[in-house]
């Protein structure tokens, strides 16, 4: 199962929640991964939103609980923003609260994407011995993902490839991609044998830095030029 919950109401139509949070990644002087705010506020944006859209979700609005104090406000702001320039998305409503009582000593954000989506949408996904994988983009954690960042599959990548049809996708987490595989369907359990490909399929992405995709033949070429060098086959053997 996804991430996030959904939520039917009325007019056919259902919420999409999706969240994601963070702690000692910032400026202050106790952080483990000392980054500007906005790139914080970014890459959890990107998780939520990524988890939102593969559940089938528009994006409607931006919930940021900051604990960084009021200073950081505007340009936690400003790495929401830049995630939503990127999925080309405008009109999204952006609200949230600061802790301005009491002074953590490490940075910490939290962060809700809402969207909504047509009920009659399937959540059901089952494995076929006819489905493709691959990755795209490679897992990465902490100062990897600032180290490493043309590895990072970009938000917009993410986006075009999610309006394919017949195309499964998955954002991966920090719990890694063997992981994500087990979450993706519900008729069979994957273990590391069953596996092969040339990255770490135990290692956690950080903020959803990678991604699965499950395809059929014929659109493996299509989604090798759109991921431009970050696609990774994963073959799959269930015996």
């Amino acid at each position: 199962m996804r991430d996030i919950v959904s939520i039917p109401f009325s007019g056919g139509e259902s919420l999409i929640i999706a969240c994601d949070n963070s702690g000692a990644i910032g400026m202050k002087e106790g952080d483990l991964v000392r980054v500007p705010y906005d790139i914080v506020s970014y890459y959890a944006f990107r998780v939520a939103a990524m988890e939102c859209m593969a559940a089938g979700g528009d994006i409607i609005s931006v919930v940021l609980n900051n604990f960084c104090g009021n200073d950081p406000w505007n340009q936690l702001v400003t790495g929401i923003e830049k995630g939503l320039n990127e999925l080309r998305l405008k009109d999204v409503q952006i609200t949230g609260t600061t802790e301005s009582n009491f002074q953590l000593l490490q940075s910490a954000v939290g962060l809700l994407v809402i969207g909504k989506k047509s009920i009659n949408q399937t959540e059901e996904i089952l494995f076929s011995p006819q489905l493709n994988f691959a990755v795209i983009g490679l897992p990465l954690v902490g100062n990897e993902v600032i180290e490493q960042a043309d590895h990072v599959a970009p938000l917009s990548l993410f986006k075009s490839i999610s309006e394919l049809e017949n195309i499964i996708i998955w954002p991966v987490g920090s719990r890694g991609i063997l992981f994500e595989l087990n979450q993706m369907f519900l008729n069979v359990d994957f273990n590391s044998d069953m596996v092969s490909t040339d990255i770490d399929i135990m290692k956690s992405a950080g903020p959803s830095t990678c991604f699965i995709v499950a395809y059929h033949d014929k659109d493996e070429e299509k989604l090798k030029d759109i991921a431009i060098g970050l696609f990774h086959s994963i073959k799959i053997n269930i015996g």
